[in-house]
């Protein structure tokens, strides 16, 4: 029974509202590899659910798209895959929420000037001195 799942403290994706596929993994193996569909494929549609705000449903769509997919063959464990993907999933949604805050331009104090002044001196005066003696 799939679970909910939980992206930060307030939002919580509704199990109905993710999709899971199990595929066969793809490279050697033997037959295990062959025979067991351990690679998990994991589908997020921000264009449907009913659990975002306006807000944040405008934001994922403006970063990830529509659709959101995560698929993972990393493990033999089909639940072990499992679990990668619903980390990667919350992850990638919630990096896509978070708001930058703009950069406000601010002058530069006094001692950083100083300091700024103080280095430029201090490399005129290194390559002087690197210069040929004048006679």
């Amino acid at each position: 029974m799939p679970e909910d799942l939980p992206v930060d403290g307030r939002l919580v994706i509704p199990a109905a509202e993710l999709s899971e596929r199990f595929l066969p993994s793809g490279g050697p193996g033997g037959q295990h590899a062959n025979k067991a569909s351990t690679r998990v494929e994991l589908r997020f549609d921000v264009a449907a659910s009913g659990v975002l705000s306006p807000a944040q449903r405008r934001r994922l769509r403006e970063r990830i798209g529509d659709d959101v997919r995560v698929v993972v063959d990393d493990e033999r464990s089909q639940a072990r895959n499992r679990a990668i993907a619903r980390e990667r999933l919350a992850g990638r949604i919630r990096n896509a929420l978070v708001v930058e805050t703009r950069r406000r331009a601010t002058r530069p104090t006094r001692g950083s000037q100083r300091r700024r002044l103080e280095s430029k001196k201090q490399r005129s005066e290194l390559k002087k001195q690197r210069r040929r003696p004048e006679f």
